[in-house]
């Protein structure tokens, strides 16, 4: 099990069966074993990058609910680790298959995009910090933890350079930045007892409903044709 701080293990613990169903979704195990087959990878990548471009702005909106330079520089490093590691990676993956990035920029989204993009903008507009970080955790520390499992798998798959990005040392450091921003603004916030605190099961409740948005995505891409 990732040690991504204190406060995350306890929200994917109340996601229970939800959390598992992600991180152990069909697509991630075709991808684990190379079973996926390639056009529902291609597929996924161009939805992904989509999402990469809001969950950038997500992390931009971050910087400007961070109460520290501290806290700023975390959410800072974020949204450079999306823009300029994991969206390179589409681009460079989709470019051998002869999609470029600008068909990749037109691409229409889907509903279940959409969904989950605009959800993690909403609660991050409506609320503070730690409401945004709740819907924001899922997807950076869910693809940490896929990361590592498959990654020490030893088993052939085309799908390797996927997996290393996410089990990288430099990736699963932002795993562990993000948990301790998380355990940081939660002191604050709700004080040395959280989970007595009124707010935290409306957490609980944002981050098992970002991860259940991540279900519907993996699912988006495991149906493609």
């Amino acid at each position: 099990m990732s040690d991504y701080g204190v406060i995350f293990p306890l929200w994917r613990d109340t996601a229970g069966p939800t959390w598992r169903a992600y991180t152990r979704h069909a697509f991630v195990e075709g991808l684990g074993d190379g079973s996926l087959p390639r056009p529902s990878f291609l597929s996924y990548l161009v939805q992904d990058y989509i999402f990469l471009i809001h969950f950038s702005r997500a992390w931009a909106l971050a910087v400007t609910k961070a109460d520290s330079v501290a806290e700023m520089r975390i959410c800072a490093a974020t949204v450079n680790a999306l823009i300029n590691e994991e969206i390179q990676l589409h681009i460079e993956t989709c470019a051998a298959a002869g999609l470029s990035e600008k068909m990749l920029f037109e691409a229409e989204e889907a509903p279940e995009n959409l969904a989950y993009t605009r959800y993690v903008m909403d609660r991050g507009h409506a609320g503070d910090l730690l409401d945004l970080l709740a819907t924001l955790a899922p997807c950076v520390m869910g693809y940490g933890e896929i990361g590592v499992r498959l990654g020490a798998q030893s088993v052939e798959t085309p799908y390797r350079s996927w997996i290393d990005t996410y089990a990288s040392p430099d990736y699963q450091q932002v795993c562990v930045d993000v948990g301790a921003l998380i355990d940081t603004v939660v002191a604050r916030t709700l004080g040395v007892d959280p989970v007595r605190n009124p707010r935290w099961s409306g957490l609980c409740a944002s981050f098992t409903k970002a991860t259940a948005l991540e279900i519907d995505f993996w699912q988006l891409g495991f149906e493609a044709k």
